[in-house]
């Protein structure tokens, strides 16, 4: 026993030996040599010059070199942290930013950068305890509670952030800013009595700021203070007698309480300035012109547009925005005079081409249709619409042959369109026969019928035609009757129908509905025609005091002189 004893006794002396012998092999951290922190040195100067450069990849070569070399150093730690960022990699530049604050803990900068990557991978509560260690760790670093404060509003964490503000406030003292802050950290939570609050402190500390007294008149409008809003604006309006924008508010306010003459009053305050900007005012212009027509707005709303032309001369958008008004309260010609100034000053807006050539149609101003027209069809060659416009101009202006040419390029630009079609076979329907061509015209209203086979316009304008020309009588007949089946009380689809029936021999019942076309209307054309039938009934003298009658109405036919002078019939 005692044998074997001494004998473990010595076998332990040999094992701690050669434990020892064992922990004396690793190689305990060894400094790097003078020349390896040349060496880094060199690297790292080198890998600064090439971030300046923005060559961040080659950076990042020669930080990792130097790294190898000197990997306790904190500046190398930082600059690959930095480079690893700029290169979208914050999840590998984190562990070098830590590392760069454990070796240095006293520089700010590093914990900074720290925060902003965690920000990068959405790690916002570490990002907010960098900065919390930045200021326990780095003396008279409180300045960057505002970046904590500004990183806890981006997260939405509005305790934490009024809390930093408090912290703030503790440090620096009360500050304008800080209170705006807080103010609208209040309005995201709907607490608007305490941003009432905050607001009365920024009227305190800035008595002469006016922009402070319009954002808490807002607030008592918001907390049905409204009282309170008048009198807060009224006491900026006396240090700034002509601000818009609390006349502007003044107008809504008082529209509120039914005062309707007083909102109307601020409202044209308002407008009148050329402080308030032009999009403000087309906008409000925008929403009445919602409303319109209405009686009660239409009156003030035509006054705004003036001022808003009054106060921006130069910009086109007041002159098309009058035209937008004006245009639905029926004043035409001021509209499209308005349209006219809007593309002088930008004719780039194919809307406002648009609606000139359609007021010009609707004025029946025929010769201003082709100029202007043709205007829009420099600007706009491939769109149907004006080559429409510009062969209906020139069709009433009877230029047949532009007119054709105008139609049949624009229903070639609108084939995909079938409706627009249409529209353009009608008016070649019309072209055509005018041109004498009545295979292309009778194709034309063909065409129109074939999609649309009750088209007023066609069924009347064809009828007539195919009667003028003793052509398809039958037809002429069966179109015509459908449209006084529909329209009784129309007389110009009267007087149609009853030519078919004069052309086809049957005079007395011409007669009937020739009468009560002229029952309706005393045009010309329609006078004419019921002296012509009075003659075929042998009622010679009643026929002559017809043809007299449309004579003086003016725009009768070329035989009316002639018919009156020889007393007698010319067709």
């Amino acid at each position: 026993m005692v044998a074997t004893g001494a004998a473990n006794a010595q076998s332990g002396k040999k094992r701690g030996k050669a434990q020892k012998a064992t922990a004396a092999e690793v190689p305990a951290p060894v400094a790097p040599s003078e020349q390896e922190q040349q060496i880094s040195e060199m690297l790292f100067l080198d890998g600064v010059k090439f971030y300046m450069l923005e060559d961040y990849n080659k950076a990042l070569q020669l930080f990792q070199k130097a790294y190898t070399l000197t990997p306790n150093n904190a500046a190398i730690n930082y600059k690959l942290a930095e480079t690893y960022m700029v290169l979208k990699n914050p999840k590998a530049a984190t562990p070098f930013a830590q590392a760069a604050i454990a070796k240095e803990p006293k520089n700010a900068y590093y914990y900074v950068l720290l925060a902003q990557l965690y920000t990068e991978q959405k790690q916002f509560t570490e990002a907010a305890q960098a900065y919390n260690d930045l200021m326990h760790n780095v003396p008279d670093s409180d300045q960057y509670l505002f970046q904590l404060a500004d990183l806890y509003l981006s997260q939405a964490k509005y305790s934490d952030a009024l809390k930093t503000y408090d912290r703030i406030e503790k440090k620096f003292g009360p500050m304008e800013q800080l209170s705006v802050n807080r103010q609208q950290i209040y309005l995201r939570q709907k607490n608007v009595p305490k941003a009432i609050e905050e607001g009365e402190k920024l009227l305190a500390g800035n008595p002469s700021d006016v922009r402070y007294f319009l954002a808490q008149a807002e607030l008592y409008n918001a907390n049905q203070q409204t009282e309170k809003a008048i009198v807060t604006l009224q006491k900026a309006l006396r240090m700034e007698p002509n601000n818009p924008f609390a006349h502007l508010m003044l107008s809504d306010l008082h529209r509120q309480k039914g005062e309707r003459e007083q909102s109307e009053k601020e409202i044209k305050l308002a407008f009148a300035s050329p402080e308030l900007d032009i999009d403000t005012k087309v906008r409000i212009l925008v929403d009445l012109i919602r409303q319109l027509p209405n009686r009660d707005i239409e009156d003030v709303s035509l006054e705004l547009v003036d001022l808003t032309i009054q106060s921006h001369p130069e910009e086109a958008k007041a002159y098309a925005v009058a035209g937008d008004l004006q245009t639905i309260v029926g004043k035409k010609s001021d509209a499209r005079n308005n349209y006219l100034k809007a593309v002088k000053l930008d004719d780039s807006h194919f809307k406002i081409w648009q609606q000139i050539v359609l007021l010009d149609a609707e004025l029946n101003e025929s010769a201003a249709l082709v100029k202007h027209s043709d205007q829009a069809l420099e600007l706009f060659p491939n769109q149907a619409i004006f080559w429409f416009y510009n062969g209906t101009g020139h069709l009433i202006e009877k230029n047949f042959d532009k007119a054709v040419k105008a139609l049949e390029h624009g229903k070639r630009l609108s084939v995909a369109e079938p409706e627009l079609v249409a529209q353009f076979n009608m008016q070649l329907g019309d072209g055509y026969n005018s041109l004498k061509d009545y295979k292309k015209s009778n194709e034309s209203y063909d065409a129109v019928l074939a999609q649309d086979a009750n088209n007023e316009h066609v069924l009347n304008n064809y009828s007539y035609f195919l009667s003028v020309r003793n052509e398809n009588l039958a037809k002429a007949k069966e179109m015509a009757s459908r449209l006084v089946e529909k329209f009784p009380n129309n007389p110009t689809y009267l007087d149609t129908y009853a030519w078919v029936l004069y052309k086809s021999g049957n005079y007395k019942d011409a007669l009937k509905y020739l009468e009560q076309a002229i029952a309706l209307s005393d045009d010309a054309t329609i006078v004419e025609h019921y002296g012509d039938v009075l003659y075929k009934l042998g009622k010679k003298e009643e026929a002559i005091a017809q043809w007299q009658r449309a004579k003086l109405k003016g725009e009768a036919s070329a035989f009316i002189d002639k018919k009156i002078k020889d007393k007698k019939l010319y067709e």
